[in-house]
């Protein structure tokens, strides 16, 4: 009853404004606002902050700040092998698999369109019959994006969308929900072939940022934007930071047919951190 609540009320709550009322308090440097919100956090979700650059919650000078904190530079064994994929983000595995017949999987008896995700069916072609996972990040998790192996930067999309939580209850009782939420969508060249990035925003985490942009979103436009960078070689190494949500989502990474092989121990439910081998690429 309060799962079937709870999905209603996401139908019911002005999600975008929701959203711009969260992106000004986690932005606030009032000590008597930002610290209590920041212990609740901790508290609530168990925030390990051992492992953050910064351990003392009180030194940020916002909850974004906090949110977006750095770790320890040996806080996580990152692998720099070229022919394997690290793990993008800190998080649990919702989805590992195959895509088939332009579907992803999203949850049991769900799929959602690989075209609606990317928002163009020309880009969606590359991924065909190609590998995808999808992971989330809860709000105890570290919440910068990296990159799983060497890219080159091609293009990038705005998605404009809904802000549906996209936590288990809601991820099962929602249609195509990563192909309706808001979303920002990079695309690379890699040894892996094409890959692509699909950060998805949420209700109250509808900002997200690049490294080679800034923040994205907000402010909110009704209409796909577009930026083609495939002139302007943009490269990065693997691990380096591409992304951040200032507060938590979802991450749907891509590859193309044949270019990519999941470790056959991953499953659905298991948590992974960032830099954690996840597949190997096909050579």
């Amino acid at each position: 009853m309060l799962a079937k609540l709870f999905i209603i009320l996401q139908y019911i709550l002005p999600q975008h404004g929701l959203s711009a009322l969260m992106h000004k308090l986690a932005r606030c440097k009032t000590p008597w606002v930002k610290n209590p919100f920041i212990k609740v956090i901790i508290n609530r979700f168990g925030v390990d902050m051992s492992e953050a650059a910064e351990p003392n919650p009180e030194a940020y000078e916002s909850f974004n700040a906090f949110f977006t904190r750095e770790l320890r530079e040996d806080a996580r064994p990152l692998e720099h092998e070229p022919t394997t994929i690290s793990c993008p983000v800190d998080g649990e595995i919702s989805q590992i698999g195959s895509i088939e017949k332009g579907e992803v999987f999203q949850a049991k008896g769900k799929s959602f369109n690989l075209s609606a995700l990317l928002g163009n069916d020309e880009l969606a072609n590359e991924f065909e019959g190609g590998q995808f996972t999808t992971i989330y990040l809860s709000p105890k998790d570290y919440h910068r994006i990296h990159f799983p192996v060497d890219g080159t930067l091609t293009k990038m999309l705005h998605v404009p969308g809904e802000l549906f939580s996209v936590n288990h209850t809601t991820v099962a009782a929602i249609d195509e929900l990563f192909a309706r939420n808001e979303r920002v969508i990079a695309f690379f060249d890699t040894p892996a072939g094409p890959m692509a990035m699909v950060m998805v925003g949420a209700i109250f985490v509808s900002s997200i940022e690049t490294v080679w942009y800034g923040e994205v979103t907000p402010p909110r436009h009704n209409q796909i934007r577009s930026w083609n960078y495939s002139d302007d070689s943009l490269a990065y190494k693997k691990n380096d930071e591409m992304a951040r949500f200032n507060m938590g989502s979802t991450v749907v990474l891509l590859y193309g047919k044949d270019k990519v092989a999941w470790l056959e121990e991953l499953t659905a439910g298991q948590a992974v951190q960032y830099g954690q081998v996840i597949g190997n690429i096909n050579t």
